[in-house]
C-alpha cells in the first residue's frame, strides 16, 4: 500500500511545486511585460503582496482548516488534515508562494501528502482501520517531500525526528515511510527529466575546497551558534507578538503585513542594487545563486539583508501560510556570509555552520539540521562536518534558553501524517506543521 500510494502522491506534490514555481515566475517576471512595462517596476512587490495578503486572509477566514498550520509556532508533525481542509491549505500556500512572502512549501506538502493518503485509505478499506490510516498517511507525507530537501533520507529523517515517535510506533512507520519516500524520489526524478523542470531540490554547486578545521574555526562555530539562536529568538518573538493582531483583523492586517514585506525587499534592493528576490520568497531557489555570488556581497549588504529578510520572515510567519524550513536555511547562509568577512573564518565553513545552526534553532531538530548543512555542502562535507555539529549543538542549547518551549500536555504519539496538529500549542512552543 505504501508503494502504491507513494507514486501518485509524489506526482501530485511535484505538480504542486511546478504550479508554485510557474506562479512565482509569472507574477514577478512575465506579468509586468504583459501589462506593458518594459522592465519590472521597483514598486512591483507592493501590489502583489497586498493582494496576496488579502487573498490568504480570505482563505483563512472562509475556507475550512484556516489555511493549514500557523508557521509562527514552528515545526511539529502530527495529525492528519481532512479532505475538506486540503483545498484551503493548498490555496493559501500557493498564494503565499506566488506573491513572494517569506515562507516555504514543505509544510503544505506534508499536509497534502498525509491528507490525500488518509482519504484514499479510508475509502479503500472497509471498517475502522485507524492504524492503516495513520501509517499510510505518514507514508504519504514521506513521499510528498521525498526530494525537496535534497534527499529522500533527509526528508524522512526530518519527519521522524519532528514527530518524536516512540520506538514501537517508529518501527511501524519507518519501513512504509522509507519505501514511499524512495518511490517518491523516483517519481520526482522521472517527472523532472520528462518535463525538463528539474526536481526542485537544494544544491550548492561549485564550492571551493576546504581543508581540515582548526581551533579558531571551532571557536567561531560557538559564536555562530549563539548568534543564530539570538536571531531566531528575535524573529519568533516578533512573529508571536504580531500574530494576535493579524488574527483579530485578518482582512486588514494580512495585506498590511504584505506591504511591510514588500517595503523591506524594495529597501534592500534600492540600497544595495541587488535583487529583491533575496528578501522575498522562501530562499529555496535563491540559495545557490546567493552562495555562488557571495564575493559580490559585502559585509554591509549582508547585514542589511539579514535585517530585512529576518523582519520579513517574522512578519510572514505571523500572517501568511507555509513552512519555516527554507527561510531559516537561507538566513543561516546570510549570517554565515556576514561572519565570514571576519578574520580566521572561511566563508564556506561559515555558511555551512550558519545553515545548520539557524535550522537547529528554528526547527529544534538538531540531527536533521546537521544533515541538511552537510548535504548542501557535500563537496566539503568531510572537513566541515565537525564544525557544523558544534554550531548546531550550541545553537540548539542556546535556543532552548533564549526561546524556551512549553512541553505538551500529552506526549506526541502520532507519526508524521498531515501537517495539522490536534491542537494549537502555547506561544513559544513548536506547533503543527
Amino acid at each position: 500500500m505504501a508503494a502504491i500510494v507513494g507514486a501518485p502522491v509524489s506526482a501530485i506534490a511535484y505538480l504542486f511545486l511546478v504550479v508554485a514555481n510557474k506562479l512565482q515566475k509569472w507574477t514577478y517576471t512575465s506579468l509586468p511585460g504583459q501589462l506593458g512595462f518594459k522592465a519590472v517596476p521597483v514598486w512591483w512587490p507592493f501590489p502583489l503582496l497586498i493582494i496576496g495578503g488579502l487573498l490568504v486572509a480570505m482563505v483563512i477566514k472562509y475556507l475550512p482548516g484556516t489555511g493549514g498550520h500557523k508557521p509562527a509556532d514552528g515545526l511539529k508533525i502530527g495529525g492528519v488534515a481532512s479532505a475538506a481542509e486540503l483545498p484551503g491549505i493548498v490555496l493559501a500556500a500557493l498564494i503565499t508562494l506566488a506573491c513572494g512572502a517569506v515562507l516555504g512549501p514543505e509544510a503544505p506538502l506534508i499536509a497534502l501528502g498525509g491528507g490525500l493518503c488518509a482519504w484514499a485509505v479510508r475509502h479503500a478499506l472497509k471498517g475502522d482501520k485507524p492504524q492503516a490510516v495513520t501509517v499510510l498517511a505518514a507514508a504519504g507525507s514521506f513521499a510528498a517531500i521525498s526530494t525537496l530537501l535534497g534527499s529522500p533520507l533527509v526528508g524522512a529523517f526530518m519527519l521522524m525526528e519532528a514527530a518524536g515517535l516512540a520506538s514501537s510506533m517508529l518501527e511501524l512507520v519507518l519501513l512504509p515511510g522509507l519505501l514511499a519516500a524512495g518511490i517518491g524520489a523516483l517519481v520526482f526524478t522521472g517527472l523532472g527529466r520528462w518535463t525538463g523542470l528539474g526536481t526542485f531540490s537544494l544544491a550548492l554547486p561549485g564550492l571551493p575546497s576546504f581543508g581540515r578545521p582548526d581551533i579558531a574555526e571551532l571557536g567561531w562555530a560557538i559564536v555562530i551558534g549563539l548568534a543564530t539562536a539570538a536571531a531566531v529568538a528575535l524573529i519568533r518573538r516578533l512573529a508571536l507578538a504580531v500574530r494576535p493582531t493579524v488574527e483579530r483583523r485578518a482582512l486588514i492586517a494580512t495585506p498590511v503585513a504584505g506591504l511591510i514585506v514588500a517595503g523591506l525587499a524594495v529597501l534592500f534592493s534600492q540600497v544595495t542594487g541587488k535583487t529583491t528576490a533575496y528578501v522575498l520568497f522562501s530562499g529555496q531557489n535563491e540559495l545557490a545563486p546567493f552562495v555562488s555570488h557571495r564575493a559580490e556581497i559585502g559585509l554591509a549588504a549582508a547585514c542589511l539583508l539579514l535585517l530585512c529578510k529576518g523582519l520579513a520572515y517574522g512578519v510572514s510567519l505571523a500572517s501568511f501560510r507555509g513552512g519555516p524550513v527554507f527561510p531559516s536555511i537561507f538566513l543561516g547562509a546570510v549570517i554565515g556570509l556576514a561572519l565570514g568577512h571576519l578574520p580566521g573564518l572561511p566563508p564556506i565553513a561559515a555558511i555551512g555552520m550558519g545553515i545548520g545552526a539557524m535550522s537547529a534553532a528554528m526547527l529544534r531538530l538538531p540531527l536533521t539540521s546537521a544533515l541538511l548543512a552537510v548535504l548542501l555542502l557535500s563537496s566539503v562535507a568531510a572537513a566541515i562536518t565537525p564544525l557544523v555539529i558544534v554550531a548546531v549543538v550550541v545553537a540548539y542549547i542556546a535556543a532552548e534558553h533564549l526561546d524556551p518551549r512549553i512541553a505538551d500536555a500529552q506526549p506526541q504519539q502520532a507519526p508524521p501524517a498531515g501537517g495539522q496538529s490536534s491542537a494549537d500549542s502555547a506561544p513559544g512552543s513548536p506547533a503543527s506543521s
